[in-house]
């Protein structure tokens, strides 16, 4: 879902001069803010030793959209000198409080950018686009360079590490594509369309179903009914939905997946925190779409 910001409070804070102090960094240090902790991950591995980063999101146990950005976070970006946000009015709160505490020594990266994407792109969830963090990584190793160029070869050498290191998940990627084509799914809201694209599955779930989840909006009838039957007719491998954000209409589907034996995946809006690093996020995700299509298995968390 796209994050409806309350932080209208925290800009005012900030422009009435707020007394909260940013996080205590390393000296020498450049200090970086991640909008969400999958962000900050590519942001410590292309940075290494030269980058101290913050998440403003990074709870996977909490629902992302009742976020509520606080004076400690306008502290941080005020005192940033590299963001990372994701655009595309997914955590639009993060240009508000930029703009409330503007500084010509920060430099904002938005994915929505850097990928070209106009405003009208349908679905925010580009972390899940294996398009995307190299394009970002790209991105962050160029500011850093700039913000110190003493450090570019550094930098240079840990986004050719970290682009690397994604070889894995693509290759995964390719090989289910080839092993399962076109394997029907079902989705609550579109968090993990772009895996599933790349993956080759067809997504029998109504967009506008999506959609209206997303948006935390009513379905409309012909469209629960179309998901419903998906279930009751066993149409579908295997059933992914937004493990951070379950309501009556989510609910009703896990139920239904379980009563049709439909195994259940969940895919998050910001990174697991226990050890993951965004590469073997998405590693883990995948994974867990194959145990399910391969061998009925449920990996409602990872």
């Amino acid at each position: 879902m796209i994050i409806n910001s309350t932080a209208a409070a925290v800009v005012l804070l900030a422009l009435a001069g707020c007394s909260t102090q940013p996080a205590a960094h390393s000296a020498g240090t450049i200090v970086a803010v991640g909008a969400e902790n999958q962000y900050t991950s590519v942001i410590n591995q292309v940075g290494g030793r030269y980058v101290d980063a913050t998440s403003v999101m990074s709870d996977p146990n909490t629902d992302p959209h009742t976020f509520e950005a606080s004076a400690r976070v306008a502290a941080d970006i005020g005192a940033a000198s590299l963001v990372v946000q994701n655009g595309l009015g997914y955590d639009s709160f993060m240009s508000k409080i930029e703009a409330a505490s503007p500084s010509s020594s920060r430099t904002v990266i938005t994915a929505q950018q850097v990928l070209g994407l106009p405003d009208s792109t349908q679905n925010p969830h580009l972390w899940y686009s294996p398009k995307t963090m190299p394009a970002v990584a790209k991105s962050i190793a160029a500011a850093l360079s700039k913000i110190q160029p003493s450090h570019k070869a550094y930098f240079e050498a840990n986004l050719a590490a970290f682009d690397a290191s994604l070889a894995k998940w693509t290759a995964a990627l390719a090989a289910f594509k080839s092993a399962h084509p076109d394997v029907p799914v079902a989705t609550t809201e579109p968090v993990a369309d772009y895996l599933l694209e790349a993956a080759g599955t067809k997504n029998l779930t109504p967009w506008a179903l999506q959609a209206a989840i997303m948006n935390d909006t009513d379905p409309a009838p012909q469209d629960v009914a179309i998901q419903d039957a998906l279930f009751r007719n066993r149409s579908v491998k295997v059933f992914l939905y937004n493990q951070q954000v379950t309501d009556s209409i989510t609910t009703t589907y896990l139920q239904l997946a379980s009563a049709n034996h439909v195994p259940v995946v969940g895919v998050y809006e910001t990174m697991p925190t226990d050890g993951y690093t965004y590469q073997s996020w998405m590693e883990a995700e995948l994974s867990a779409l194959e145990s399910a299509v391969t061998s009925g298995k449920s990996t409602e968390r990872l």
